[in-house]
């Protein structure tokens, strides 16, 4: 009789830890085994136990895998272009849902949990300062989410004329600006008060209301309205 050749101890694993997900969802996981089950999506024949929890050594969390750019995640042995652009593009994808679920929000006043989850997912992580801006219509509902400038805010960078032409293209009578600090802090620079006061004039010359300015740290964000600058 001819011997049978063993199948790889990781085939079996993986089939079992797609059972797993299937019965159960992502309920009591481990965060290596849910990067694990990831993984097995962009790394074929190869256990992807190991590779998970070393991306967990070098970034800490989940979070900080699905925040850390690609070429970052690249040094990660066994991580190589597919695998990181797959991780990438997770964030990405849900950056786009919480997005989305803002757009259908009927009065974003009364959501201001759906306007801090979709900032976090899209400004945190950033290794760069990005300015957006929210466009609300007469009933408080976001009509837009526009990203105005990458890069360091200061008036000379953020220029209001651009933000009032986008806030009439988009029929505009209110926004909320936000922009993240990639070093984490969440306090107010003198230059995050300037051009907030610099935009609440220029918008104003158009009858638009700047309802808020938020900051979004790593543990939180930092509001102008409710710290009474605004």
């Amino acid at each position: 009789m001819k011997n049978k050749i063993a199948k790889p101890d990781y085939l079996g694993h993986r089939q079992r830890i797609k059972e797993k997900y299937q019965r159960k969802g992502l309920d009591n996981w481990h965060d290596y085994e849910i990067l694990e089950l990831i993984l097995t999506y962009a790394i074929p024949r190869k256990d992807t136990k190991p590779i998970a929890k070393a991306l967990l050594r070098k970034f800490k969390s989940i979070r900080g895998v699905f925040d850390a750019e690609i070429e970052a995640l690249n040094t990660v042995n066994g991580i190589g272009a597919n695998a990181a652009m797959l991780i990438n593009l997770f964030k990405e994808v849900v950056s786009l849902y919480l997005l989305q679920r803002l757009l259908e929000q009927k009065n974003i006043i009364s959501s201001p949990k759906a306007v801090y989850n979709y900032l976090q997912a899209s400004l945190i992580g950033s290794k760069d300062e990005i300015f957006k801006v929210i466009f609300l219509n007469t009933a408080n509902r976001p009509v837009k989410v526009e990203t105005i400038h990458v890069g360091t805010v200061n008036k000379a960078v953020v220029y209001p004329r651009k933000v009032v032409e986008h806030a009439l293209k988009h029929k505009a009578v209110s926004v909320i600006l936000a922009h993240n600090h990639p070093g984490g802090s969440l306090t107010a620079s003198e230059d995050d008060k300037n051009i907030t006061q610099v935009l609440i004039k220029a918008l104003g010359t158009v009858d638009v209301n700047v309802l808020d300015h938020i900051i979004i740290g790593f543990e939180g964000y930092f509001s102008f309205k409710e710290h009474r600058l605004i």
